[in-house]
């Protein structure tokens, strides 16, 4: 039976370093801060419902998981110290993180330079009631 996603093999939470290890069966291991899971995180909240919607995050430097969700086969759905909890993590997806790692934060980077927003800036307009989505409510 062949992958064509390569499937996760060992999987840590370095609360320390706030980082996630992630080992696959291509060989390939991969160690993702916190954060970066945070600012990319696959959740309506955060990437919006369509291009050029995507929220900025920032002030999650520090940010944690405090906990940690298996979905299905497929999938881990982190709940971040924050109190984000939307989004759902494929192994496509944290693979991808892991060979684009250094691309996507310069990216983040970028956008924070582009936006004149601080990376330790608290978020704009962020609903500390849990941060609901406003079109939807949840």
């Amino acid at each position: 039976m062949t992958h064509s996603v390569p499937q996760p093999t060992a999987l840590t939470l370095h609360q320390q370093s706030r980082v996630l290890e992630i080992g696959f069966d291509d060989g390939q291991t991969f160690r993702l801060p916190y954060e970066l899971l945070r600012v990319y995180s696959p959740s309506a909240e955060v990437r919006g419902h369509g291009p050029g919607q995507e929220v900025l995050q920032t002030g999650k430097r520090e940010v944690e998981v405090v906990d940690l969700q298996l979905v299905g086969h497929y999938a881990i759905q982190p709940v971040f110290s924050d109190g984000h909890d939307s989004g759902l993590y494929t192994w496509e997806m944290l693979h991808d993180l892991g060979m684009r790692q250094a691309q996507l934060w310069q990216e983040y980077l970028d956008r924070l330079s582009a936006a004149g927003v601080d990376r330790d800036a608290p978020m704009q307009g962020a609903a500390s009631a849990g941060g609901a989505c406003a079109s939807h409510g949840h």
